[in-house]
C-alpha cells in the first residue's frame, strides 16, 4: 500500500511562496530521506524512504497569487495542485481534503491563529511560520486543541538549525559559563515594510523577526522570562504614510539571571550589502561568544553592483546531474524536522511526547508569544509616555501568577494583570 503525506499551504508570500513551495517541491519529487542527515535524523531514512509527499493545494487571499504559486510548483514538479483564494480560503480547502495530513500556515503574522485552529479541528497536523500567534490566550487555545486532537503544531524556528547556532548550543555555551547578558539583532530591508508586506501596521519589527532570536535563547538555556521592558520609534515609515514602528528594542530578564537585548528594525536602506543584518552575542561568567550571521566571510563586488554579501547557509541551490536544483539549508531544516515528527506519529505509531524533542513545539512557541505579547503592550505605553516627555518607566513581570504590566504612571494603580496563568 502506498504511504503518503498530503500537504496544503495557506499563504504564499515571501516565505510561503519561496521556502515552503520549494521545500515541498523537492519532497514531491524525491521524498524526505535525502534531507535527514543534516538533522541527525538519518536513522529514519529507510523508515520513510518510500513515503510520497503531495502538495495538494495552495490557498491565498487573491486568485492571482494562488495561481502564480501553483504554476510555479507545477513547473518544478509537473504536478497540478488545486488553488483556493479569498478571505478564509482554508475553510474550503479543509472541506475538500478531509484526509489532509499537514496544513502549512504562512499567512501574515496576525492571521495565523484561525487557519491553525481550523486545521487542528479537522484533524490535520500544522506547520506554521513564526510567530505562532500574537496573543498568549491564542497560544493556549492552539496547545489545548493540539493535545485534544493528538496533533503536532510545529513552528518554523529555523535559526535553531543554523550550524553556527548548533555549535553554540552543543559546545560554546558550556565553555563560556553561566550567561550574564547578551544582544541579538535582526534588521530587515526597507522594502519589507514599504512594499513586500501590506500588513506592517498590524505588526512591528520585533513581533515579526524577534521571535527567531527569542526562541534561540530559549533553545540554548530553557530559562523562562521574569521581566521585560520595551521601546519603539516611529520616524522613517511615517514619511511614507505608514503608521508603523521603524524599530523596536526589547530587554528581557530571565530566571537564570541573564539579560538579553533584542534589537529589530525593518528600515535598512536598499544600498546595504546583505539581504538582512543579523547576529548575536552572549557574555558568560567565563567567556563570550559572538556570531555574525550577516557577514560570514563571503563577499564580492562588481562594477555597478557595489559590495555584496550572502548567507549561503540559510538556503542554497545544489545542482543535480540533470541540472535541476536541490534546495537545502537551515531554512528548510526546520520544516523537515516537523514533517519527520509527523511521519513518526503516522507511520511508526509514536506519541506526541516521544517526538517532541526533534522540532520547535507549540509549547516552546508559547514562551515566545508571551514575550511578544507583553512587549507590544509595554512598547506602546512607553512610546506614549516618551512622546509626552515622561520617560519610559513601564515594564512587564512574568511569574506563576501570569503576566503583569507595571506602570507607575497609571492613574488607577501601577499594576495591570493581562494574563492570569503561569507563563
Amino acid at each position: 500500500m502506498e504511504r503518503s503525506i498530503q500537504i496544503a499551504l495557506v499563504g504564499a508570500g515571501m516565505f510561503g511562496g519561496d521556502v515552503h513551495l520549494r521545500a515541498y517541491a523537492d519532497l514531491q519529487r524525491f521524498g524526505i530521506a535525502g534531507q535527514l542527515a543534516r538533522l541527525g535524523l538519518d536513522q529514519h531514512a529507510r523508515d520513510f524512504a518510500d513515503v510520497k509527499f503531495d502538495l495538494v493545494a495552495v490557498a491565498t487571499r487573491s486568485e492571482a497569487s494562488a495561481k502564480r504559486s501553483t504554476d510555479f510548483f507545477s513547473r518544478i514538479t509537473n504536478y497540478a495542485s488545486q488553488t483556493y483564494f479569498g478571505e478564509t480560503p482554508w475553510r474550503d480547502l479543509l472541506r475538500d481534503f478531509p484526509g489532509l495530513d499537514v496544513l502549512a500556515v504562512a499567512t501574515p503574522d496576525h492571521l495565523h491563529t484561525p487557519p491553525i485552529l481550523a486545521g487542528l479541528e479537522r484533524g490535520a497536523h500544522v506547520l506554521t511560520e513564526k510567530p505562532m500567534c500574537l496573543e498568549i490566550t491564542e497560544a493556549d487555545q492552539i496547545i489545548e486543541l493540539a493535545r485534544k486532537r493528538n496533533r503536532i503544531v510545529a513552528v518554523d524556528m529555523h535559526k535553531r538549525y543554523d550550524p553556527d547556532h548548533l555549535r553554540v548550543r552543543d559546545d560554546i555555551q558550556k565553555r563560556i559559563g553561566a550567561p550574564l547578558y547578551g544582544t541579538a539583532y535582526l534588521e530587515e530591508p526597507l522594502e519589507v515594510s514599504t512594499s513586500t508586506f501590506k500588513w506592517v501596521e498590524q505588526s512591528d519589527p520585533f513581533s515579526y523577526v524577534g521571535p527567531h532570536w527569542v526562541d534561540l535563547i530559549w533553545h540554548y538555556y530553557h530559562s523562562k522570562p521574569v521581566s521585560l521592558t520595551a521601546v519603539g520609534q516611529k520616524k522613517r515609515l511615517v514619511r511614507d504614510g505608514i503608521n508603523a514602528y521603524d524599530a523596536v528594542q526589547v530587554r528581557v530578564d530571565f530566571a537564570n539571571g541573564m539579560s538579553i537585548n533584542f534589537h529589530n528594525n525593518w528600515i535598512t536602506p536598499p544600498d546595504f550589502e546583505g539581504p538582512v543584518n543579523q547576529g548575536h552575542e552572549i557574555v558568560g561568567a567565563d567567556g563570550k561568544v559572538e556570531s555574525d550571521q550577516q557577514y560570514r566571510g563571503f563577499r564580492w563586488w562588481n562594477a555597478g553592483g557595489g559590495s555584496r554579501t550572502s548567507n549561503n547557509h540559510f538556503t542554497r541551490e545544489v545542482r543535480r546531474p540533470d541540472g535541476s536544483p536541490a534546495y537545502v539549508g537551515y531554512g528548510v531544516d526546520s520544516l523537515i524536522a516537523g514533517l519527520v515528527a509527523i511521519c513518526r506519529m503516522k507511520f511508526l505509531n509514536e506519541s506526541r511526547e516521544a517526538v517532541a524533542d526533534i522540532y520547535p513545539t507549540a509549547e516552546d512557541a508559547r514562551i515566545v508569544v508571551a514575550i511578544v505579547h507583553a512587549a507590544r503592550i509595554v512598547r506602546d505605553l512607553n512610546f506614549q509616555y516618551l512622546s509626552e516627555g515622561r520617560g519610559a518607566p513601564v515594564t512587564a513581570r512574568f511569574g506563576d501568577d501570569g503576566i503583569t504590566i507595571v506602570d507607575p504612571l497609571r492613574g488607577d494603580g501601577a499594576f495591570q494583570k493581562i494574563y492570569g496563568k503561569p507563563v
